[in-house]
């Protein structure tokens, strides 16, 4: 089942950000847009190259309005020692949550199981809780923040302007489409 345009479920959790636990709940992703980014585990391999990436990029998520909460199955407490210990990982500045019940991977669908780790799953929720982005993918591929901040333009855009779609390598500034009769087969 598809959980796009589904209503995020509730949740409550400890996170670390800027030096400081704090606690999160899905009250907190709604009234602006988010990007909840599932990984599989802290002190791993490709994870921190994709959360360092999203650091990097954090500046600019947070013009549009956006905030970011990473969240994997280990604990707050291994979000800091993880911060304090990685140079990739001390970048960040948003939120990282810690789900060790698995209720939020859960809740997002994207429990592995059989050995109680996240997917690499991708989220952006609109300021109603909705989600309007989903993306999965597999443990070995890393996903692109550009790439993500492209999305969220876009989602944001249509959001913004009923009516119009954005058609595929959309950028901020291009031109949009107006479903209609007229364009059927013109495309």
């Amino acid at each position: 089942m598809s959980l796009i345009n589904t209503e995020i479920k509730p949740f409550k959790a400890t996170a670390f950000k800027n030096g400081k636990f704090i606690e999160v709940s899905d009250a907190d992703l709604k009234g602006k847009w988010s990007v909840v980014f599932f990984y599989p585990a802290d002190f791993t391999f490709v994870c921190p190259t994709e959360l360092e990436d999203l650091a990097d990029n954090y500046g600019a998520f947070q013009k549009l309005g956006v905030e970011i909460y990473a969240v994997s199955t280990d604990t707050h407490f291994c979000h800091k020692a993880w911060h304090d210990t990685s140079p990739a990982i001390s970048k960040i500045e948003y939120t990282m949550v810690g789900d060790p019940t698995g209720t939020i991977t859960r809740n997002f669908g994207v429990m592995i199981e059989e050995v109680g780790l996240a997917d690499r799953g991708t989220f952006v929720v609109d300021p109603n809780g909705k989600i309007q982005i989903v993306e999965i993918t597999a443990g070995g591929v890393g996903r692109s923040a550009t790439e993500l901040l492209r999305k969220v333009k876009a989602a944001q855009y249509v959001a913004a302007h009923p009516g119009e779609v954005c058609p595929a390598k959309w950028e901020e500034g291009q031109k949009t489409l107006a479903p209609s009769l007229d364009l059927v087969g013109k495309i």
